[in-house]
This record gives C-alpha cells, structure tokens and sequence, in this order.
C-alpha cells in the first residue's frame, strides 16, 4: 500500500537561498513527523551552485556575467541551475525507505528515467558518471546531487527541459567533466516544452518509484517565519 505524501509545485521561478530555506523548513517538519515525505518542485532564477567535491578552477564566468553563485552542502561538484530547469528537491525520511544511501540515488535516477519516457525521451545511467544522460553520443540532460542529515534528504537532481545550455559549458566545468555535453528535452523532441508539461510526469514516476501517493501541498501548510505547520 502506498504511503501518503506531498508535492509542492512553485510556479514561479525561486531565488536559491529562498529555495533553500524553503527545504530547511519542510526538512524540519518531516523530521519531527509533522509531514510526511514532500516533494518540492521548481525552478530557480539564475545561480551557480558548488558542491561538497568543487575544486579550484571549475568556475570561468565571463565578465559581466548575472548569475549568483552559492556554496551548499550537497554532493557533488558545480552546476547551474536556471529558468526552463525542473528542480526537484525530494524531503524523504530514508527510514521508510531502508536507509540506504546507494539505493536512494539509484531511485532518483530511475525516477528521471520514468519522468523522460512518455515525452518520447530514452535515457539511462552510464557507469562511473553521475546523473542521467542520452547516448551517441553522450549528452548529459539531468544532474543529481543530493545531502542527508539524520536520514531526511534534502537537495536533488535537476532536469533541463527548455534552456540555454551554454552556462553548462561556458561558464563552468559542469560537474567537474571536462568538453561535457549537455542536452534538453525541447532540444531532443524539438519543439518547446514547459516546465509545467514536465511535473506530472515528474510526480507520477516519483509516486512509481518511492511507493507514494503525492497530494498537492498548499501555501496554507507553510508558516513564515519557523517551521512549516499542518
């Protein structure tokens, strides 16, 4: 039997630290019960992110560049993160789904791979590269970077649906690959694709995956300032 659960769709583009706090909040209430897994899904305004694994060198901006960046506490290296990317930020408690870390991030591939599907798109894992990518050749359309704390995650994986990939290339050493290509699904499909065509696919295989049942979450669940409430 599924368990219940909750998705959160912002339609308007989030700035990253407001992205963030938002996650803190649902993280803390989920922790202490008061939700139950949640589903955050948006997408940001214009921001570089850097992981736990950033190295020196991986950020080459070109002067006059408007695009915040910020250091977070997830995994991984650099990303960008922009309007036309499906953000997805899973707040689950893994002690309902086994408290395993590897399982976790193999769930969240598989759950983009079924998200890609029905819009006509394959994709797949490729070993030793993270993420989800299209083959011949390899192009990379999804990134994943995720952060525990007491076996509630926070941060996820980000899907490029309909955006200018150049910041992927241009402006840094994406995920730490070097002459890395990256793709999106309007470009794959060619034709435009909104975010909103994408999120019920998105919420559908996360159900799928994770053994849940995702009702809407409504602003009146969210309490400003402090910890959201039900």
């Amino acid at each position: 039997m599924s368990r219940p659960g909750y998705a959160y769709h912002l339609r308007e583009p989030v700035g990253y630290e407001e992205g963030w706090e938002l996650q803190r909040k649902v993280a803390d209430s989920v922790a202490r019960g008061a939700l139950p897994d949640t589903v955050l899904l948006l997408e940001h305004a214009p921001v570089i992110t850097l992981g736990r694994r950033t190295e020196p060198g991986e950020l080459h901006l070109p002067e006059g560049a408007e695009v915040e960046i910020v250091e977070t506490d997830r995994g991984g290296k650099s990303t960008y993160h922009g309007p036309g990317q499906l953000v997805c930020y899973p707040i689950f408690d893994l002690t309902r789904h086994g408290r395993d870390v590897k399982r976790y991030c193999r769930d969240l591939e598989e759950a983009l791979i079924r998200t890609l599907e029905p819009l006509g798109v394959e994709a797949t894992r490729i070993e030793g590269l993270t993420g989800i990518w299209l083959e011949a050749p390899p192009r990379k359309i999804a990134s994943i970077g995720i952060h525990i704390s007491k076996w509630v995650t926070t941060h996820g994986y980000a899907l490029n649906v309909d955006l200018d990939p150049a910041p992927f290339t241009d402006w840094i050493t994406a995920c730490g690959i070097e002459d890395a290509a990256f793709t999106t699904i309007a470009r794959e499909l060619g034709r435009p694709v909104t975010v909103e065509e994408v999120v019920p696919h998105a919420v559908s295989a996360l159900e799928a995956v994770f053994d849940l049942e995702l009702e809407p979450l409504t602003l009146e669940h969210v309490a400003a300032p402090g910890p959201l409430r039900v």
